[in-house]
């Protein structure tokens, strides 16, 4: 069986203890470095994170901002365009009033000068016809009948003209 000695126990329990010396000497503080670097990357990239998420906040807030007067200022411009235009129209309709008010008063001018010439030329026309009625009349002695034939003829003359 095992025999249990105070001399081998002190000797493992040393032997544990060296070896634990040795191990913690080499390994343990290798391995605790190693787990500190570990943590500081791990802290500095959370920290960089956290920073870049605020500097994405700070960001959206500035464009969101921007967008806000983009729309403001499209807006703005719409409605400046629009109003124009509305000025526009109403300024093309006006001058076309006033160019088809010209041209009717232009119109009615020619109308009534082209009366006047019409009336001018049935006058004339008219006095021709009666000077001629008349010459054919003192040429010889009319009776009656020859007074209504004249009449006819006359107006016969005058209705074709």
């Amino acid at each position: 069986m095992i025999d249990l000695s105070i001399s081998t126990f002190l000797i493992t329990l040393i032997n544990v203890g060296i070896l634990f010396g040795v191990l913690r000497g080499v390994l343990f503080k290798r391995v605790t470095k190693f787990i500190e670097d570990r943590s500081n990357k791990v802290r500095q990239t959370i920290e960089e994170a956290e920073k870049d998420k605020q500097e994405a906040k700070a960001l959206l807030v500035q464009y969101e901002a921007r967008l806000k007067n983009i729309q403001t200022e499209a807006e703005r411009i719409i409605r400046s365009a629009q109003e124009k235009a509305q000025r526009e129209a109403d300024q093309i309709i006006a001058e076309g009033k006033t160019s088809a008010n010209t041209l009717i008063a232009n119109a009615q001018k020619q109308i009534e000068a082209e009366q006047q010439a019409a009336l001018a030329l049935f006058q004339a026309e008219a006095g021709r016809l009666v000077i001629g009625a008349a010459s054919r009349l003192i040429q010889r002695d009319l009776t009656q009948e020859d007074n209504r034939r004249f009449a006819n003829l006359l107006l016969q003359e005058i209705g074709n003209q």
